[in-house]
Order: C-alpha cells, then sequence, then structure tokens
C-alpha cells in the first residue's frame, strides 16, 4: 500500500517537536503507544520489534498520560474515541508529547479531516503491513504529515486484541469491549463510527463465536477473557 503524504494543511497548527534522544551513533524516534488494552498495545509493539534501529517504544500507556517526552505518540483507536475525540486531543495538549499519529481502520472522509484539521501528524491504516507502517512513523518523525489511503475493506495485517486465541475478529472484539464496558448499541456505533446495523452483524457473529446468547452473558465472558480496559503505564525491556 502507498501511504499517502501530506506537505503541509491550512488548518493544521505545527506544534513543538519533542527531541529524538541519540543512542550511540544512530538517533531513534521516540514511541509511546497509547491505547487502553495491554493486549493491543503489546501487538503494536511486537510489529515494529524488527525496526529498533529507528524507533524506541519508551511507553506503553493505558488509560494514563504520556509521562516523559516522547517524538510520537502512536494511538490506536480500538475501543477508544476517534482521532476527533478527546484520546486524541489529550495527546495534543500534552507539552511531553511532539506529534500525534492515531492508527485506524476508520477512513470516512469527515472523520479523517476532523481528525486533521485537530493537529495530528499522521492518520495511518491498519491495514498496513509492519514495514509500511514503519516508513509512515519515519515520514512523520521527518515533519511530513502522513495520510494513508483509504483501505476499504482490507483485513487488518498485525497487531492483536483481546480474544484473537478464540477467534474473534479484530472488530467482534472491539465491540464486544465496549459491551463489556456497558455501552449501548447507539453509543457503540458512535465511539467506533460504524452503522448500528453494523454493530448487530457484528454482535451477531461475536456471540456465535464464544457460545452466548444474551447481553449479560457475553458481558460476563468478556470479563473472565480480559475485556475490561487496563489503567497502568508498562516501560518495555
Amino acid at each position: 500500500m502507498t501511504l499517502g503524504r501530506v506537505r503541509s494543511h491550512p488548518l493544521i497548527v505545527p506544534r513543538v517537536t519533542a527531541p529524538t534522544v541519540g543512542y550511540g551513533a544512530t538517533m531513534r524516534t521516540r514511541l509511546a503507544l497509547v491505547n487502553d488494552y495491554e493486549v493491543v498495545l503489546q501487538g503494536l509493539a511486537d510489529m515494529l520489534r524488527s525496526y529498533q534501529d529507528d524507533f524506541d517504544v519508551v511507553e506503553l500507556d493505558m488509560h494514563v498520560p504520556v509521562a516523559q517526552p516522547v517524538d510520537i505518540a502512536l494511538y490506536d483507536t480500538f475501543a477508544q474515541t476517534q482521532g476527533d475525540g478527546d484520546g486524541v486531543a489529550r495527546l495534543l495538549a500534552n507539552p511531553l508529547v511532539g506529534k500525534v499519529v492515531v492508527y485506524t481502520w476508520n477512513f470516512q472522509e469527515l472523520l479523517t479531516t476532523n481528525s486533521r484539521q485537530r493537529g495530528i501528524d499522521g492518520y495511518l491504516s491498519k491495514s498496513l503491513t509492519a514495514s509500511e507502517l514503519a516508513d509512515g512513523l519515519r515520514a512523520v518523525a521527518r515533519g511530513e504529515v502522513v495520510v494513508s489511503p483509504d483501505p476499504g475493506r482490507s483485513s487488518v495485517v498485525g497487531g492483536d486484541w483481546p480474544g484473537r486465541e478464540e477467534g474473534l475478529t479484530a472488530r467482534e472484539s472491539e465491540v464486544l469491549a465496549l459491551i463489556t464496558q456497558g455501552l449501548s448499541n447507539a453509543e457503540i456505533a458512535d465511539r467506533t463510527s460504524l452503522s448500528i446495523n453494523s454493530i448487530k452483524s457484528f454482535i451477531r457473529t461475536g456471540y456465535r463465536r464464544i457460545d452466548v446468547t444474551t447481553r449479560a452473558q457475553a458481558v460476563l465472558w468478556g470479563v473472565t477473557h480480559g475485556f475490561l480496559p487496563d489503567r497502568h503505564r508498562a516501560h518495555p525491556e
């Protein structure tokens, strides 16, 4: 997949960038990975493991603010507000964060435009391979604004999510995570930028995979299988 690069945008206001830290003869870009689910962030960190010469993942932040200077905060939208929501707004307001990149599967035109108008530096698709993701992050680190083309119905390539080992797709997992958190179908549709019909479809297929028939059973299953958000900060080795 070819990454789209936007050199400038009239509604994007440049922000002060946190300094890149040198390690010996090389300069690695410091990354904070942000999402409320540790399994999601560990999967994202694993995607970047082959690119340690370029990137230093210094924090996995789950429902806590970035706590040390980073060049890029990579915000995974799994079960989170989207690029135009409060989660990204908090990152943009954090003086320790140089640049903000949204990692998402939602590419509705209005959502993408609103996210860019917030002042993000990248809007990257979950259909990217690990090498393509690394390319996008390198471009952002160089000062480019990078927006992936709309992936259409392309599937998620890498990463991880709760319930994957039980056969749940990424979208089924996301919907089940939000059900476990107590959100209604309408609230889930708003959070994920999906239609109500799509939410109902993911519920039906997800319920079949985990062998439940009611919302109460789904919540109980979710609670016992890691579908509640994590609330801590991890520092990868």
